[in-house]
């Protein structure tokens, strides 16, 4: 139980770096290039997903990275990035939320999800 509070705590931590790798990038497709908020969300999501790959591997369930993962983990985030793409419309288009504040009030609530999928194709 102590080492999954430890991988938990460490998921979390390169989550935090990971959200705002992603949060930059898709601050700057939104509000500099002006493109679509579903757009930057996307872009922001592809940037920070190679990185948080590498942080997983390395620093949270340090394992090997390999060819076979690398190629897996985008499956772990497929869900991630639906269920958050889902909150980000909801947010947005539904309640009228403004665009700056959706995609991190979406991150809280996939976080838990993202990291049952991702220890499950990591660990292996």
């Amino acid at each position: 139980m102590k080492r999954l509070n430890n991988e938990f705590i460490r998921f979390v931590i390169v989550g935090g770096v990971n959200t705002v790798n992603y949060y930059l990038v898709y601050l700057l497709c939104y509000n500099i290039f002006n493109w679509h908020y579903l757009v930057s969300h996307i872009i922001g999501f592809m940037i920070s997903l190679i990185i948080s790959f590498f942080l997983n591997v390395y620093f949270t369930y340090k394992v090997k990275p390999t060819i076979s993962k690398f190629l897996q983990f985008p499956l772990t985030q497929l869900v991630n990035m639906s269920v958050s793409s889902g909150f980000v419309y909801m947010f947005v288009d539904v309640l009228h939320w403004n665009g700056n504040v959706a995609p991190i009030a979406a991150v809280f609530l996939t976080v838990p999800i993202t990291f049952l999928v991702t220890s499950k194709i990591l660990k292996k």
